[in-house]
């Protein structure tokens, strides 16, 4: 990476973090104390601790901009469920402290050619923020807090042409020897992507598109929530303890249509679009009513990846070229989800569409290491989850494209369910 890209990635995330902030006021700055979801004040300073952790302290050795930034900002070692007890510097102070930590790492960059080690803290620094981006997304969205006005929103982009005869299917995936993980040659992964390892898989059948909101819907109204032969047992206690009856924000008006909630609007279901906001518990239950299942992540990257033909591992689903929006609904350009009919280029081998962009997509694996494991610097990422979360895949709406990878690996609790998470189903 030169300079030049690492210095446009780092003012690239940090746009996109200042336009997210806008608009909230002090009060939605801080949330609602004892939500499960972080204080935006708080995303915003830990993004800036971060970098400066990595970068100026690690890198430098140089002493913290903020006195105490460790005690609140560092996510490892201070639990969310204090994070409304600290004393956050203003909305003020907090832009003043990110912007002169990005500040000084550019000006850092701007005196040497970076090494390999730089490029990789660098790199880790960008890619942090995106993912912090879309955790503030997600906190604006639970709050039902106004639509943030991202100038990357593109309203014309966001209604692109479907096939109208599309009616869902399945693919075919034959199955074989596959090599699950990243290729070493990638310029950067993250450790639980390491290393590409074969894996026998055998054959299979894999939904083309992730699971509508049409499709869902026919499981909530056929009493898919109430009934106990859908939901394996810890799903089922999930289920009585929070009540659910629906996706999290979908919303039936008096002549009973479902609508949902986008940030702070009220709008009608769109049948064609991907089901989202649902956790692990609600995919596998409404797994079990159709008579499917979740993929595994192994069939979910053969899917995404392998073609047949030449017996090659892509490096995303169309090919090895970058992300690009006739392919992937990625970068904020839609403002939410789209038609899952759409983007047709985006395709894989096995023809399976939109495998990268508009939704997170859950699978049946627990997160674990790969095999021969060994943790990258950022210690914290990975390994204190083992065991512990269930892996998604393939980015969402929101998620960046310099970001996403038929390879990258997301992981949260079965339980959560306020993430722009849905899923596809497989069958033998």
């Amino acid at each position: 990476m030169t300079t030049g890209l690492l210095i446009d990635a780092l003012l690239d995330a940090r746009s996109v973090e200042l336009e997210l902030l806008e608009g909230l006021t002090d009060d939605q700055l801080l949330g609602r104390r004892g939500h499960f979801v972080e204080p935006p004040i708080w995303e915003v300073g830990h993004v800036g601790w971060f970098q400066e952790y990595w970068i100026l302290r690690g890198l430098d050795g140089a002493e913290s901009l903020l006195p105490g930034s460790d005690g609140i900002y560092d996510a490892f070692h201070v639990s969310y469920k204090r994070r409304w007890d600290h004393a956050f510097p203003s909305r003020e102070g907090t832009l003043a402290y990110i912007a002169e930590v990005l500040r000084r790492c550019m000006a850092r960059l701007d005196s040497r050619t970076p090494s390999a080690e730089e490029a990789y803290f660098y790199t880790l620094a960008a890619c942090h923020e995106d993912m912090h981006t879309e955790t503030l997304t997600t906190i604006v969205q639970t709050h039902g807090y106004r639509r943030p006005g991202l100038s990357r929103f593109d309203p014309v982009w966001g209604a692109p042409e479907v096939d109208v005869a599309h009616r869902p299917y399945d693919v075919h995936v034959p199955g074989g020897m596959f090599r699950l993980g990243a290729d070493p040659r990638e310029p950067f992964v993250f450790d639980n992507e390491k290393w590409a390892h074969p894996i026998e898989v055998k054959p299979f059948r894999l939904s083309a598109a992730p699971v509508t909101n049409a499709e869902f819907r026919a499981f909530v109204d056929d009493g898919g929530y109430h009934r106990r032969e859908c939901w394996s047992r810890r799903g089922w206690d999930w289920r009585r303890r929070e009540g659910a009856g629906h996706p999290l924000f979908w919303i039936r008006d008096g002549a009973g249509r479902w609508h949902t909630r986008q940030f702070d609007a009220v709008l009608p279901l769109e049948p064609w679009h991907p089901v989202v906001h649902v956790n692990w518990y609600e995919a596998d239950a409404f797994c079990r009513w159709a008579g499917r299942r979740l993929p595994t992540e192994a069939e979910w990257e053969m899917a995404a990846t392998y073609d047949f033909t030449t017996g090659r591992k892509r490096r995303f689903p169309w090919g090895d070229e970058a992300p690009s929006p006739e392919r992937a609904s990625l970068d904020f350009r839609a403002g939410a989800t789209i038609d899952v009919r759409a983007l047709p280029e985006g395709d894989s081998p096995v023809g399976c569409r939109q495998m990268i962009g508009n939704v997170w997509e859950w699978v049946e694996d627990t997160f674990h290491p790969y095999p021969g494991f060994a943790c990258d610097p950022y210690a914290e990422y990975s390994q204190p989850y083992f065991g512990e979360k269930k892996v998604l895949r393939g980015g969402g709406w929101m998620t960046r494209s310099r970001l996403i990878r038929t390879t990258f690996r997301n992981f949260y609790k079965r339980h959560r369910r306020n993430i722009v998470a849905g899923f596809r189903t497989a069958a033998r």
